[in-house]
């Protein structure tokens, strides 16, 4: 390739790999990184304002869901702290000792936010609400104002994360379920659980205080702690599994997969794509390695022209950086015809 940064190096030979590296079109992915870092901004100020909340009125009031709501709400914040960091480590860019980029090191930070919630929020809700199984609330008026407000911020933050993935869905033409799915980012997608998990817990201790209230049984609000925190449980292993599942290396989309057959294919001089294998080293950024057989009568010359080609279709239609590497493979008369000087018989065997 001719444009800056990338190289090609493509000579036909059996096993002989021949790379190119893409770049994003109109860069697609840096829009992507910036809108996640102002999703993980927004989520972080108000997981903040919520923390402070909680603990007030827990405080105040007594309740152990409120104060599991608390740590639920610090968890989240410092959650924020990690995913933030990782939108700034994934997006340095690469160099000789990391040629593919940072793009994973968002599914690590990813990961210990997903660690940092089942420790921190669901080990202390699960704990207090076993502990408070038997002592009483107090100041219901002062606990519901608060969850009110909480309710707010909370409902803010989950706005935006779902915003930014509806806007992604529909710019891949899929339904935002699928594609909250199928995304690689595990930062919004650990936003978006966190905020949802957020939400629901607001409404779990709201009934916990509403039936305390009701009954006179402290039971109520120590059970919605504990419930908190099995809600918390699920969240964190769904996020450590797409975590963990991406650093050991996942392919791409199968959709995605599909349009980088299609144009290998239709490129002139391929005969039939023979292998594809994909892997995603970052929410933006995947490795494409393909062995193709050319077509009859190739030169050179050609198969030179035929990777950039590849390269650049690719680059063109994926929403995301395409690290492209080719491996041109010919008939026996074909690869004569590529390496034998003109006018020079080859000798008999």
């Amino acid at each position: 390739m001719t444009a800056p940064g990338s190289g090609t190096a493509s000579e036909p030979a059996d096993g002989t790999a021949s790379g190119t590296a893409g770049q994003p079109a109109s860069g697609a992915p840096g829009a992507a990184t910036g809108a996640t870092l102002r999703t993980v901004v927004i989520a972080g100020t108000a997981n903040l304002v919520v923390m402070l909340a909680k603990l007030v009125a827990g405080v105040l009031t007594g309740s152990s869901a409120m104060l599991a709501e608390a740590t639920h709400s610090f968890a989240d914040t410092l959650n924020q702290v990690f995913l933030f960091t990782s939108v700034r480590q994934g997006a340095r860019p690469a160099d000789p000792q990391h040629p593919f980029g940072y793009g994973q090191a968002r599914y690590f930070w990813s990961l210990l936010a997903a660690f940092g919630i089942f420790v921190a929020g669901a080990g202390f809700s699960v704990f207090e609400g076993v502990l408070s199984l038997h002592s009483r609330t107090s100041n219901f008026p002062v606990a519901y104002v608060v969850l009110a407000v909480c309710a707010v911020a909370e409902g803010a933050s989950f706005y935006r994360a779902t915003s930014q993935l509806r806007g992604e869905a529909r710019e891949s033409q899929t339904e935002l379920l699928e594609h909250v799915k199928s995304s690689r980012d595990t930062t919004v997608k650990a936003a978006l659980f966190e905020d949802t998990a957020a939400l629901i817990g607001l409404a779990l201790a709201a009934l916990g205080l509403v039936l305390e209230q009701l009954t006179g049984s402290p039971v109520y609000d120590g059970a919605a702690s504990i419930a908190i925190g099995v809600l918390l449980v699920i969240v964190a292993v769904r996020l450590g599994l797409d975590s963990r599942n991406l650093l050991i290396g996942e392919a791409a989309d199968p959709r995605v997969q599909e349009v980088i057959r299609e144009e290998i294919e239709r490129t002139p001089g391929v005969d039939r794509l023979l292998q594809l294998q994909t892997m995603h080293v970052g929410p933006d950024s995947i490795i494409v390695a393909a062995r193709v057989a050319l077509a009859d009568g190739s030169t050179s010359d050609q198969v030179e022209d035929l990777a950039d080609d590849i390269d650049r279709r690719l680059a063109e239609r994926l929403p995301v950086t395409p690290y492209v590497f080719v491996d041109p493979t010919q008939t026996a008369a074909g690869r004569d015809r590529l390496t034998r000087p003109a006018g020079r018989r080859r000798p008999a065997s």
